[in-house]
């Protein structure tokens, strides 16, 4: 004869309970593993990023550096050095569709430091670098204020490792930058000078200390 064996309802209660928590306890582990994977993800990504930037900055120290020679060049030839690695640079970036933020930061910090390597003139070189990136973002249609923020940000990372007076070449940086956008237009420059007043600490929420559109020149000569 067969035995009928019945749970009663307390225990299936109990049972329903332990399976809740066990597929909540798989849940949340399941939720944390995630989150860990897409964390090392990230930070493997970012290192990679970090890499690339380091070798775009490497890349152009050294070509300046080696177009350029000991003395730094003249002014002229520093000019149309900096503007040519400049293009460079953003077009290889345009192409391969990775963004202007890191070919821009990099290509700011190498110019300036293999300038420096040669023993040219860094607080031209600021001026240039940041000129030319500003007419070359906007020939790409790239958002100006990101251009300005990681040129500057590269040319002070440059001084940092180089020595140098960080004061004077950033004024000279921003000058650089607001040459450009007034050869842009108004909304460029206001573009640009509202980054710049962050970056460079400019006394007044209008800009007072940052240099005004039209006053261009490289070495005290001006353009026109």
């Amino acid at each position: 004869m067969m035995t009928r064996h019945t749970t009663k309802p307390g225990a299936r209660d109990e049972v329903a309970a332990k399976s809740g928590e066990a597929q909540s306890g798989n849940g949340q582990a399941a939720a944390e593993h995630a989150g860990h994977a897409v964390q090392q993800g990230v930070a493997a990504s970012l290192t990679a990023l970090e890499t690339v930037e380091a070798q775009i900055a490497a890349l152009a120290r050294k070509t300046v550096a080696d177009t350029l020679g000991i003395g730094g060049g003249a002014a002229a030839g520093l000019t149309a050095v900096i503007e040519q690695v400049v293009r460079g640079a953003l077009a290889a970036s345009e192409h391969v569709g990775t963004g202007l933020t890191m070919s821009v930061r990099g290509v700011s910090k190498g110019i300036v430091a293999g300038v420096h390597d040669v023993g040219g003139d860094i607080v031209l070189a600021s001026f240039d670098t940041m000129r030319a990136l500003i007419m070359a973002g906007a020939a790409l249609g790239a958002d100006l204020g990101t251009i300005a923020r990681q040129a500057i940000a590269g040319i002070l990372d440059a001084v940092g490792e180089t020595g140098g007076d960080a004061g004077r070449i950033g004024a000279r940086a921003a000058e650089g930058a607001i040459s450009a956008a007034g050869d842009i237009s108004n909304m460029a420059v206001g573009t640009v000078r509202e980054v710049l007043v962050g970056i460079t600490g400019a006394s007044h929420a209008g800009g007072a200390g940052l240099p005004q559109p039209g006053r261009h020149g490289q070495g005290g000569t001006a353009r026109h």
